[in-house]
């Protein structure tokens, strides 16, 4: 990384991350904006693999492996040159998400995830990270309720796995409290962009040469 920012937008689902990424990235001319797993067209292949509803036979390790490997390629085809070109990259999941869901919630160790990751990403992690937090059942309702929304298999695990996706959130925030800034994604969707943009621009000011 030389000039650029990698700024990254984690929450469990329905926290609204995905709409507010969007609205933040029209804020900032020439900003990339893409999304794990995908953003360029094998990882979306990948993307396709994971999330399909029908894959209901899928083991947590051969998950937690496609989420790494969508990740490789994502970084070094799209992430690494906008960052080398000293572009603002804003990409809605990362290695956080893996930990949270794959680490935590499915059990398989944070520690054990990481390790997969930083094969994966040779230690390129995220200049910030901006954590929206929800309580599980606000955020399913969410997604009941937005009928345009993908809705993937992650999204049908039941309560108690999102539940322990938010406490798994809750012990990387602590691990990487100098990276994650958490803000409460219950409020309207004004004020969650409002604090969304100011945490952006404190960071990018105090990176200023």
């Amino acid at each position: 990384m030389k000039n650029g920012m990698f700024i990254t937008f984690e929450g469990p689902d329905g926290a609204g991350k995905t709409t507010i990424i969007s609205m933040v990235a029209r804020q900032f001319e020439g900003a990339i904006l893409t999304r794990e797993p995908g953003g360029i067209d094998i990882a979306e292949q990948i993307r396709s693999v994971i999330l399909n509803k029908e894959n209901t036979a899928m083991d947590p390790r051969t998950e937690a492996l496609l989420y790494a490997a969508a990740r490789r390629q994502h970084l070094i085809e799209k992430v690494k040159p906008a960052l080398e070109e000293g572009k603002v990259v804003f990409c809605d999941r990362f290695v956080d998400s893996s930990l949270a869901y794959q680490g935590y919630a499915r059990g398989l160790g944070i520690d054990e995830v990481l390790n997969i990751n930083q094969f994966a990403i040779e230690n390129m992690m995220p200049n910030l990270t901006i954590y929206f937090d929800i309580e599980p059942e606000e955020g399913l309702k969410r997604i009941n309720k937005n009928k345009g929304r993908e809705i993937n298999r992650l999204d049908l695990e039941n309560l108690e796995f999102h539940q322990k996706v938010r406490e798994g959130y809750y012990h990387i925030l602590k691990r990487f409290a100098d990276r994650i800034v958490k803000i409460d994604a219950s409020g309207t969707l004004d004020e969650v962009f409002q604090k969304t943009i100011q945490i952006i621009k404190d960071k990018l000011e105090e990176t200023k040469p």
